[in-house]
């Protein structure tokens, strides 16, 4: 018996697959899970962390997720600056970002994110690398007078 709200089988369809890659991922969650793992080895790390220093951690996290939150097509929350410019004290060399990079790698494959989806978030992340990794100090700029300009072992 068929109830008034009920449709057959072939006049049903599927939901809508999600579009973004935001929603592909599975949403704020996914990206919270992958930022709180990749910080925590970030912040740990014997290099990586030098950047780190006196900064608060789920501050980070939380930038970094309403970032890619934005970027990735889901709610625009982020307030922050952009990677050039929040980058621009910071000596980042192409060996930096390179170990960055292999970081998050690894920690998309623990987070058992898709290969496809991994894949396209870390080809979104390796965009920003003409606009952070330095090839001399003397390229960075100071955000405002007072400000230090970071150094990491390397």
């Amino acid at each position: 018996m068929i109830g008034r709200n009920s449709t057959s089988a072939a006049t049903q369809t599927a939901p809508p697959a999600p579009e973004t890659l935001f929603e592909r991922l599975g949403g704020r969650e996914c990206l919270e899970r992958v930022h709180k793992r990749l910080y925590d080895r970030i912040f740990h790390h014997p290099v990586l962390g030098a950047f780190f220093a006196d900064k608060n951690r789920q501050h980070q996290e939380d930038q970094q997720t309403d970032f890619m939150t934005a970027q990735f097509g889901g709610p625009k929350r982020y307030g922050g600056r952009f990677p050039g410019d929040a980058h621009q004290h910071m000596f980042i060399t192409e060996e930096h970002f390179d170990l960055r990079y292999k970081i998050l790698e690894d920690v998309l494959i623990q987070c058992e994110i898709a290969p496809e989806l991994r894949e396209s978030w870390l080809i979104f992340d390796r965009k920003f690398k003409n606009q952070i990794v330095k090839k001399s100090v003397d390229e960075c700029v100071k955000r405002y007078k007072n400000d230090t300009i970071l150094v990491a072992p390397r």
